[in-house]
């Protein structure tokens, strides 16, 4: 339940914002406190009136009313989550930008608590290359992404965009401002993305990882209370601001890391992606094209996950395997040889889920024999169920 809870709704120019009314009329009925700011374009698509009759608050259109001026940074301070419903192209972008010409995007600047957005937008819009760019940085600011659906938009077409119904809104309100830091304290070491190891100084050996599993998992647990530290491989996605983050290149400089940091360590969750062979004797010099064909040889870089089993005390290990056939063998003999508490596996045979997608497709083995199947979902989403699991046997 959300008794005494403060929660702030901002509401930008969809025809989704109609939904709002709803949304707060179950806010209210959870005994939440709620405020409503909102865009002059949103406006025209419900009432302040009807808002403010529902929340029994004054609902916040501009910075100043009048003669009056609304204080945006005391109520970006007030409340214990920031809900945007829906979540428009325009604002999105002005959010990824800092951009501040509205009450809205002033109180978002202000505020401290955690951020949800729940966008609302027709298909293609929500499918381009700079709304996934702006969509990628908000997530880098530490803001949460309540997944649009799939369904009838505006447009009169289908497909995904439509914002999450009102009920989905609300357990994620529940979840996050109930959520407990049951991780508060613990020192969490992830690795994430891929390596390159040089093959000249123009070229290297790497993969397609984009990194986007680790950072989520990386979110996920400074969400929960963790001190975390990310060591990353050369990856576009950005970054986790509030992570201590060590950027690293090859799987050699990696290993070091790991290597300093473990012993300090009380989980370490080895998701990156890291190349299983080298160049021997790299070339200092570009390697010139020639018509001979070009052999490289190639070493075993050192295999992290095996060496932190092998010297691990205390630590909870977990790794990932990721196949392309015998799924489950593969991990199994995995979580065996390389002596980890758990194995998280993907498969590149399921549509979704592997390297460069927002979303993912896991199964979970632990050492003592147990197995927990996840569907398709956001990786955000897979990184709370990651540490679910965790939990579970942390309090057993």
């Amino acid at each position: 339940m959300l008794e005494g809870k403060k929660i702030l709704l901002g509401i930008t120019g969809s025809i989704a914002a109609y939904k709002i009314a709803n949304l707060t009329r179950l806010l209210v009925k959870q005994k939440a406190e709620v405020k409503i700011v909102m865009t002059p374009e949103a406006t025209k698509f419900v009432s302040p009136l009807t808002l403010a009759t529902l929340s029994k608050n004054e609902v916040v259109v501009n910075i100043s009313d009048n003669n009056s001026w609304n204080n945006h940074v005391l109520l970006g301070r007030w409340a214990d989550v920031f809900v945007i419903a829906p979540l428009s192209c325009n604002t999105l972008s002005k959010m990824a930008h800092g951009i501040c010409d509205n009450a809205l995007l002033a109180v978002y600047l202000s505020a401290t608590c955690k951020v949800l957005v729940a966008p609302a937008m027709d298909d293609d819009m929500f499918h381009h290359s700079s709304t996934k760019n702006n969509f990628n940085i908000i997530r880098s600011y530490g803001n949460e992404i309540i997944e649009p659906e799939y369904g009838e938009l505006a447009s009169g077409l289908t497909g995904f965009g439509r914002m999450a119904e009102p009920e989905t809104i609300l357990q994620k309100i529940n979840e996050t401002v109930n959520q407990k830091n049951d991780f508060l304290n613990k020192k969490v070491l992830i690795t994430a993305g891929p390596t390159y190891e040089p093959i000249d100084p123009v070229r290297f050996i790497g993969n397609r990882s984009s990194g986007k599993m680790g950072i989520a998992l990386a979110k996920e647990f400074y969400n929960r209370g963790a001190e975390v530290t990310l060591i990353a491989g050369p990856v576009s996605t950005e970054l986790p601001a509030k992570c201590r983050i060590i950027k690293v290149e090859t799987a050699d400089e990696m290993f070091e890391e790991c290597l300093k940091l473990f012993p300090d360590t009380d989980i370490a969750v080895m998701s990156a992606a890291v190349a299983d062979y080298k160049v021997l004797n790299p070339s200092a010099q570009k390697v010139k094209k020639s018509n001979e064909n070009l052999t490289l040889k190639l070493e075993e870089n050192k295999d992290i996950l095996k060496h932190l089993g092998n010297i691990k005390t205390t630590q909870i290990l977990v790794g990932f395997a990721l196949e392309t056939n015998e799924e489950e063998e593969n991990a199994l003999k995995k979580l065996r040889a390389k002596n980890a508490d758990f194995i998280v596996l993907n498969s590149l045979r399921d549509k979704g889920a592997g390297f460069g997608t927002d979303t993912n497709k896991i199964t979970i083995f632990a050492k003592d024999g147990n197995k927990f199947d996840f569907s398709l979902k956001s990786k955000n989403e897979i990184a709370a169920d990651i540490l679910n699991v965790l939990k579970k046997y942390e309090d057993n």
